[in-house]
């Protein structure tokens, strides 16, 4: 992938880049793995706006992933490369010797015609899906199993990789791209490579009605909102947020507040945080 620019015809175009979607070889979604996506304007079930700032956006269709790889011992081809409106990452139409045709997250450096596997007995190479237990120690890895069998959930977005440290007994430990070092059962399964489209963090949105497109409609600095409408609002001039630490507009410490419950089970599996501290 490479990053274009445009002609500043306006001063916003002058700073927006786009993507120049060389990677992309399919540009027309495969219809039997399509299914629709309702928008729900960060709505609950209850009609709650959950999350702040959302609504319109273009209209999307899901690309149905098969995150899980369980397909085994069957070659499948790749037929193309297409474009995500779901993910960051792109994706890999595969169609296996059995005609049946999947959907994958594709990593870096997988073309048209290639040749992918699952299972124990696949080769170690890029897009073939193993379990940890046949993964040699030191490989980049993506689309990580949690608990096996229930499929890829860790290391999913675009440009991300882990790296396989170590195999002990019933778990292999890996280095996730924040840093955090994390104990993960050896009979999960990871896919080979790292996940392609690396260069989309370096896409400069440029102007507003382009988030508008994605469904981000505009967020309000609490501190230019009046005291009625938002704890950080009032005061002359540039005033402070007047309080010890920032607040929601409904007066709940915000950026920075720790969630994580202490006891948390998953706590045992982390061998270090990604802020560099172990896990007491």
């Amino acid at each position: 992938m490479g990053i274009k620019t445009y002609r500043p015809y306006t001063p916003s175009r002058r700073q927006m880049t786009g993507s120049d979607f060389a990677e992309i070889t399919k540009k027309s979604p495969e219809k039997s793995l399509l299914a629709p996506k309702s928008k729900r304007a960060g709505r609950n079930n209850q009609g709650k706006i959950t999350v702040r700032h959302r609504g319109g956006g273009e209209k999307q269709k899901y690309r149905i992933i098969d995150f899980k790889r369980r397909k085994d011992g069957i070659p499948a081809t790749v037929i193309g490369i297409e474009y995500d409106p779901n993910r960051t990452a792109n994706i890999a139409l595969i169609c296996y010797a059995d005609g049946v045709k999947n959907y994958i997250l594709a990593p870096e450096g997988l073309k048209d015609g290639m040749k992918v596997m699952n299972g124990p007995e696949a080769e170690v190479r890029v897009g073939n899906c193993l379990p940890l237990s046949e993964i040699p120690v030191g490989t980049q890895i993506h689309n990580i199993e949690l608990h096996p069998g229930k499929g890829g959930q860790l290391v999913r977005s675009a440009g991300n990789s882990a790296q396989l440290m170590a195999k002990e007994g019933k778990y292999a430990t890996l280095r996730l791209p924040s840093g955090e070092m994390r104990m993960v059962p050896i009979l999960c399964r990871a896919s080979v490579g790292v996940v392609g489209n690396g260069d989309h963090n370096l896409i400069n949105i440029g102007n507003a009605g382009r988030k508008r497109h994605m469904g981000i409609r505009p967020t309000v600095r609490g501190s230019v909102m009046n005291p009625n409408d938002h704890p950080h609002g009032g005061g002359e001039g540039k005033a402070g947020i007047g309080r010890p630490g920032p607040s929601t507009p409904w007066g709940k410490p915000a950026l920075g507040l720790k969630t994580r419950k202490k006891n948390k089970q998953s706590n045992k599996m982390i061998i270090r945080r990604r802020d560099g501290r172990g896990i007491k």
